[in-house]
This record gives C-alpha cells, sequence and structure tokens, in this order.
C-alpha cells in the first residue's frame, strides 16, 4: 500500500511542478476570470493526466508488478488514479460550466476579450482554434458519461460483468478527452516540459485505450485449457476446479492468480491460484466461493470438458522473504493462496518456521480434511477458528499463538477491514510496514 500512495502523490506533485514551471496560479492582475483561467488549466492537466496513467495501468503491464508489489496493487492505484481524475474533472467543469451559469444569471460580469488578428496565430494554432466549439462540446458531453461511469465502477452491488462491459465504454471516453485536452491546452504549454509529459502520457493512454477497445489486453499471457473435474463444497458454497492448459503457460508461484473467461459474455473473472505448478501435468486449479451473482451460478454453469481461457499469472503475494518465521492468515475464501504455498512446500520444503491461521464462519468437513493434510505435508502449524464456537482472531490471539511472532513476516488473504484491523495491531506493536503482506484481491 506504501508503493502506491507514494507513487500517486509522486505523480500529482511531478504533474503539478511542471505545471507551475509554465504557469502560475498568482495571474496578474488577480481577477476572477484570470483565475478561473489558469485553474481550468491545471485542473484540465491533471484530470488528463490522470485518466492517462489509469489507462496504462488497465492493460495490466507485467513489468509494472514488481514495483507496484502486484497487480492487485496497481488496480488499486487505477483506482485511485480515476477517483482523481473525476475529482479534478468535476472542478474543471464547474470553472467552465459553473462560470458560464453565473454570468448567465447576472451574477458574474465578463470582461471584454481582447481579439486577436489572424496573422498573429501559426498555422497549427490557427487550426487548434477552428476546433475550439466542437472539443469543447464533446468535452461537456463525455465529462458526463465518465462521470455515470466512474460512479458504476464505484458502486459494489453493480454487477461484475455488467461493470467490465460498461467500463471498456472508458476507453473510447478518453479517446474524445484526448482530442479535448489536445484542442484547449494553451498552446505555450507543448513548448514546455509540462507539455511534452502530457504528450508522452495521451500518447500511452491512447494505445492503452485501442488495446481495449480491441479486446487485446493481455492477449500474449492467454492459454487455453479445459475443465478437468469439478468439486462443489455445499456447506462453504465453494466450487473447486481443475483446468488442464495447453502448451504456452509460463508456470506461476504459489499466492499468484488469474482471469479465467468460460462464457465470452461474462469476460474474465480474478481467480486465486490453488495449486503450485508442475510443468509435466500443466494442471491449475482455482477455489472461487460465491459471493456474487457470478459466482453464485458456477457451480450449474461449469461442466467437465468445458473449454476455457486462462490469462497471466499475475501478483507478488508469493511468500517470498528471508525471515525465520511467516504468520499466514487465510480468512474465509482467502485461504486459497495458502493452499497453493502448501501444495508447494509439500515438495519443496522450506526452513521457515510457518503458523497457519483460519478463521470461518462455515466448516465443511472435506474441504477441513484437505486442509489439514496440506499442512500436514507442509510441515505448517494449521490453527482452524470457527467463528461461532471460538471467537474472532485478533492480533492478541495470534501472538499468544505464536510468541516468536516478532521474528516473523505475516501473510494475509481475506476481508480487506479484516486486514486493516490487523495490520494496525501489529504496526502498533512494532511491526514494520514492510513485514505486512496483504492481497487486495478486489479488481474494482
Amino acid at each position: 500500500m506504501k508503493q502506491i500512495k507514494l507513487s500517486l502523490w509522486f505523480f500529482l506533485l511531478a504533474l503539478s511542478g511542471l505545471w507551475l514551471l509554465a504557469d502560475t496560479l498568482m495571474p496578474t492582475p488577480f481577477t476572477y476570470f484570470t483565475f478561473r483561467k489558469v485553474l481550468v488549466q491545471f485542473t484540465g492537466v491533471i484530470a488528463i493526466g490522470a485518466m492517462s496513467v489509469a489507462m496504462m495501468l488497465a492493460i495490466r503491464p507485467k513489468w509494472l508488478e514488481r514495483h507496484l508489489d502486484g497487480l492487485d496493487k496497481m488496480y488499486r492505484l487505477h483506482k485511485w488514479l480515476g477517483m482523481t481524475a473525476l475529482i479534478a474533472g468535476v472542478t474543471h467543469w464547474w470553472w467552465v460550466t459553473g462560470t458560464k451559469w453565473m454570468v448567465g444569471w447576472g451574477w458574474l460580469i465578463r470582461p471584454a476579450r481582447k481579439l486577436k488578428t489572424e496573422q498573429s496565430f501559426g498555422v497549427i494554432e490557427l487550426w487548434l482554434r477552428t476546433q475550439r466549439g466542437t472539443a469543447e462540446f464533446l468535452g461537456e458531453w463525455v465529462f458526463y458519461a465518465a462521470v455515470v461511469l466512474i460512479a458504476l465502477a464505484l458502486i459494489k452491488q453493480f454487477p461484475y460483468h455488467l461493470f467490465t462491459k460498461t467500463h471498456q465504454w472508458m476507453a473510447a471516453i478518453y479517446a474524445v478527452l484526448v482530442y479535448h485536452a489536445v484542442i484547449l491546452i494553451k498552446m505555450d504549454y507543448w513548448r514546455q516540459p509540462v507539455g511534452w509529459a502530457l504528450a508522452v502520457l495521451m500518447l500511452g493512454g491512447s494505445w492503452a485505450a485501442v488495446l481495449a477497445l480491441s479486446g487485446r489486453i493481455g492477449n500474449r499471457r492467454r492459454t487455453s485449457g479445459k475443465i478437468e473435474s469439478l468439486l462443489y463444497y455445499s456447506e462453504l458454497r465453494m466450487l473447486e476446479v481443475s483446468i488442464l492448459l495447453a502448451e504456452g503457460w509460463a508456470g506461476h508461484a504459489a499466492g499468484q492468480f488469474a482471469f479465467v473467461t468460460s462464457n465470452k459474455r461474462e469476460g474474465a473473472h480474478p481467480y486465486t491460484i490453488a495449486s503450485s505448478w508442475n510443468a509435466q501435468d500443466r494442471r491449475v486449479v482455482f477455489i472461487a466461493k460465491a459471493l456474487g451473482d457470478h459466482t453464485s451460478r458456477l457451480h450449474n454453469n461449469l461442466k467437465v470438458g468445458m473449454p476455457v481461457t486462462v490469462e497471466g499469472p499475475y501478483g507478488c503475494f508469493d511468500f517470498c522473504d528471508q525471515r525465520p518465521r511467516q504468520i499466514w492468515i487465510g480468512a474465509g475464501i482467502g485461504i486459497t493462496p495458502f493452499i497453493a504455498r502448501m501444495k508447494q512446500l509439500a515438495h519443496m520444503p522450506v526452513a521457515q518456521e510457518i503458523d497457519l491461521f483460519h478463521p470461518t464462519a462455515e466448516v465443511d468437513q472435506a474441504m477441513l480434511d484437505k486442509l489439514m493434510a496440506y499442512a500436514q505435508e507442509a510441515h505448517v502449524r494449521l490453527h482452524v477458528l470457527v467463528t461461532g464456537t471460538d471467537g474472532r482472531l485478533d492480533g492478541a490471539r495470534i501472538r499468544a499463538a505464536v510468541p516468536e511472532w516478532q521474528s516473523a513476516s505475516i501473510w494475509f488473504c481475506g476481508p480487506p477491514g479484516f486486514g486493516q484491523a490487523l495490520r494496525d495491531d501489529f504496526e502498533a506493536q512494532g511491526v514494520a510496514n514492510t513485514e505486512f503482506h496483504q492481497e487486495l484481491f478486489q479488481m474494482r
């Protein structure tokens, strides 16, 4: 989390700094309209810059994962950049449209404009000025569409399969906003670093938009496969799916996830991989819990022999560190990456001492028996806590069960609020932020 927070602030401060090299927030003379003019430019620069980076993150650039601690963190940064673009865009819209309304209502009097002769413009600037009316009109209406789509993306109750389809429209909206920005950005900016930076950002964002609109995001990391077996745990409402992959899968580390497409109309859905990789049998296992409209239908819709497409792997929740001890917390369906790691450790043991805590509200004996077997084979100490009988898990219970907790790194997968509470608790006890690893398995 710290890396993506720093990345967001660095980007905003850097772009603001470049803008300040080209302009000022204290124009002379300082009036409502002169201040409005520079603020319209500043908010426009921030909005299109943030949206450009968000677009580039949306194409899942693999090379960025190690720098931002995984695709799950990159998508969180994508979300924050989208919200930043929304706030900057609303502010930009208000200074443009709100001022026009206030002039129309008689609250403000617009000063007379100084007219320039056509001879004072260059050829490019003259052409750009002929496009201003169209750019303003299109920019305003696609802004309204963008507000609706971003709002839908933030509403958790909005079905995921509809979210993926409507969110793809953002690529077309972005292309129109690039046209709006190119036409209306102050001409002087293009001769200065802020203009050069915006040009690079918008070119990158435009390429990302092309990939999104053509359905080619992650195309090189897709592997076809077919469903080999299905096992449904009714008490937990969890489905275990084993897939036999064709040649081409690059392999994965325990704890990573992938996007799986079983129905093109539904699109790709992310699932944590619940198996270690063996290039000889080329099988991957996913475990899905019925938490939403799509996952609730999976055990009825999926059939043995059905073709699927798997894209990935992604993520940096890979258990790699040099600490002598690890503490794992897999809450509910968050147990999945730890199952994969235990399967790996059964064949490739490590010297680390490991304690796995699995708090759960429901128990399925068949799944629990499997979990105990995996833990025994991997030499992992398993602590199962059933909420109704054992109470809630917290930092104090973990520390009581693991006296040597200060020498451990902590790996958490489960509900975000629970993870944050444990992070805060352990940081208050002196555990460094970098030693608490949390998968932010939310793609919106």
